[in-house]
């Protein structure tokens, strides 16, 4: 199972600049830009995969040796991160064609899986867990992008499908970020107030703010105020976390063991 992590996060770059040359299909700004919505972020944004690829190429090979074959921690998740990385993967070209309901479904496979790992790495109580930031690191900014991401793609399938009303977004896409607002920040609460994690979240909603401040899309404008809203709420929430649990992101006995 190690083995499968290794292959998939070198699976996620290789699919992703096959996917920018055009191997699948339209690139993904192209798909994107087909199908506008209030929940769409800058362009600028979307460079937040060239790290989570790095940083999950370099948890998947630290993971694979040493003694950390034998950590308990990182076996639990190897299977939910190959998995999530196996999903991010295939999302790509499935995008690319335009496969939307199969795309969401995937992308919100790949949240949970991913979310569920970080998890672990979080609220694991054993005595040496600071030797998981390797793994925690990766895997919280890789869950947190993917936290609105999936909402994002969530939006465009609706316009794709005309699932609502496509001149008039702003009425369902107010309840799509009520939802996405409700996931994230019950996430982030289980997760202790993961700053990696919050980190990436932040990233994509001032990313949307970003364009929905430029849009011509009616309803823009709330669109992007409602994003600062929830990133607003999101800095508040991971602050007051992180006063109830001082140590950052090492769960209990680890900050025993610091304090010692």
């Amino acid at each position: 199972m190690r083995l499968l992590v290794v292959i998939t996060a070198l699976a996620m770059p290789l699919v992703a600049w096959l996917s920018n040359t055009g191997a699948f299909g339209p690139d993904q700004g192209t798909i994107s830009d087909r199908y506008p919505t209030l929940l769409v972020a800058a362009g600028y944004a979307f460079s937040i995969w060239s790290l989570i690829f790095l940083l999950d190429l370099l948890y998947a090979f630290w993971q694979a040796g040493g003694e950390r074959k034998r950590d308990g921690t990182l076996s639990r998740i190897a299977p939910w991160a190959a998995a999530g990385f196996f999903l991010t993967t295939i999302w790509m070209p499935l995008f690319s064609q335009e496969l939307f309901v199969p795309c969401l479904l995937v992308i919100f496979g790949a949240l949970a899986c991913l979310a569920y790992c970080a998890a672990q790495l979080t609220r694991d109580p054993a005595p040496l867990q600071r030797q998981h930031l390797f793994a925690w690191l990766p895997l919280s900014l890789h869950a947190g992008w993917l936290t609105l991401a999936a909402f994002l793609n969530l939006a465009q399938v609706m316009v794709a499908y005309e699932v609502m009303p496509v001149d008039a977004q702003l009425p369902w896409a107010l309840g799509l970020y009520a939802v996405a607002a409700v996931v994230l920040l019950a996430l982030n609460h289980r997760m202790r107030g993961n700053i990696v994690y919050a980190a990436a979240a932040l990233w994509a909603l001032v990313a949307v703010y970003v364009r929905q401040s430029g849009h011509d899309l009616p309803g823009s404008g709330a669109s992007s105020w409602v994003a600062l809203a929830i990133a607003v709420l999101l800095c508040v929430q991971t602050a007051m976390l992180r006063v109830r649990n001082p140590g950052g992101w090492v769960p209990t006995a680890g900050r025993v063991a610091l304090r010692r």
